[in-house]
């Protein structure tokens, strides 16, 4: 089983939107009983909290299912719990380091770093653009599935 975990701020817009869409074409692809996901955030601010109404409607959209679910924070036990660790940006980096101390098992990973790039996936909290964060999301979920059935 390979575990993932993708991380954003809130866990409310973007991880959340990773989570889903992952799951989606890992359902797709018939690895639903070998790749596990879930998604988490490095701050407090939305915990209890569903998934942000631009990521669903973003979801819908793309006919990408989802269920009712509240954010919550990363914990030291995901890191031994999962194999990658996704952050969506540098802020994230820094606070999970916080949570996790270094990463001495190499599992945290920039989510773009599957596509070659070192960018960070803009938060549509903040920039109301979740057309470009799913293009982003989507793209990097798509690289991260060819990577894993190469290996399993």
């Amino acid at each position: 089983m390979v575990n993932i975990l993708f991380i954003c701020h809130g866990n409310i817009c973007r991880s959340t939107m990773a989570e889903f869409y992952m799951k989606h074409i890992v359902n797709n692809a018939g690895l639903s009983d070998s790749i596990y996901i879930e998604s988490s955030a490095t701050s407090r601010e939305e915990i209890g909290n569903d998934t942000h109404y631009g990521t669903k409607e973003k979801l819908d959209e793309m006919g990408i299912p989802y269920t009712r679910r509240k954010a919550r924070q990363v914990t030291m036990e995901d890191y031994h719990n999962f194999d990658y660790l996704i952050i969506m940006d540098e802020n994230n980096a820094r606070n999970l380091k916080h949570i996790i101390g270094d990463d001495v098992d190499a599992k945290v990973y920039k989510a773009m770093s599957f596509v070659g790039e070192s960018r960070d996936v803009k938060d549509p909290w903040y920039t109301g653009n979740f057309d470009e964060t799913y293009d982003d999301i989507s793209r990097s979920c798509d690289a991260l599935l060819e990577l894993i059935k190469a290996r399993i």
